[in-house]
């Protein structure tokens, strides 16, 4: 089944008064439960085509759809033009409901343990996990994915205190713990050395084996695109494979 769907996608970023195509006129679908890689050399648009996926850049032609929906069509949105605040809270509402994200930087809160790192998103309004979990159910959840990503003895510890392949798996707990159907990763082991970079690996295509997790990479890690069982290889903001 369809999860995500780009059909005849283009971003053009206007830099003075030159326009850069950093996507041109991308079509590709993605399934339900597909462990899926974007590659392509630095330049390519791999990051821009996953932050288009991710509802945080506007298309400036094409369409998105997302379970079948078209996106911006259903708000009846001008891609060209700026987004109204209702509209940019209902895309807000999309990403939190249907998207992780894990990014290469970890992103995590300084002063936060690994337990509220994890917990944040869920405090901060609308997921599947909110609508579905009472509190009791909520804490067993994060019980849960402390154990699978391996931290059950670093819960109580900041970011400080954490290696660099710890941070990361505390970054994938976190992008879990909406129940996010669609996990989008940005060359999530760049950061990392080899060793923990496969372990991260493992550790995801787990994840998306025993929870069906959609997971989505923006890569050029050859290790990544090894496991992936649907690459797309872009050059030049185009498909090429």
């Amino acid at each position: 089944m369809s999860i995500i769907e780009l059909k005849n996608v283009t971003k053009i970023y206007q830099m003075d008064k030159v326009q850069l195509k950093a996507v041109d006129n991308v079509s590709f679908t993605i399934e339900k439960g597909d462990f899926a890689s974007i590659s392509g050399p630095s330049g390519s648009g791999k990051s821009t085509l996953l932050n288009l996926i991710g509802l945080i850049d506007l298309p400036s032609s094409g369409s998105i759809l997302l379970n079948g929906t078209d996106v911006y069509s259903s708000m009846n949105l001008e891609k060209s033009k700026k987004v109204p605040l209702a509209i940019d809270s209902k895309l807000t509402e999309l990403r939190r409901t249907h998207l992780g994200f894990i990014f290469q930087t970890f992103n995590l809160i300084p002063v936060l343990n690994v337990r509220e790192n994890i917990e944040l998103p869920l405090e901060l309004g609308k997921s599947h996990a909110n609508d579905t979990m009472s509190a009791s159910e909520k804490k067993d959840w994060i019980d849960f994915l402390i154990k699978t990503v391996g931290l059950s003895e670093w819960s109580d510890h900041k970011p400080s205190e954490l290696s660099g392949g710890q941070r990361q798996r505390v970054a994938i707990a976190r992008a879990l713990v909406t129940k996010a159907p669609i996990i989008l990763a940005d060359e999530p082991t760049a950061n990392l050395d080899s060793k923990n970079g496969d372990q991260i690996l493992e550790l995801m295509k787990k994840i998306n084996e025993e929870l069906k997790t959609t997971f989505i990479f923006s890569t050029h890690d050859a290790k990544i695109v090894s496991m992936s069982n649907h690459v797309i290889k872009i050059r030049d903001g185009a498909i090429v494979a």
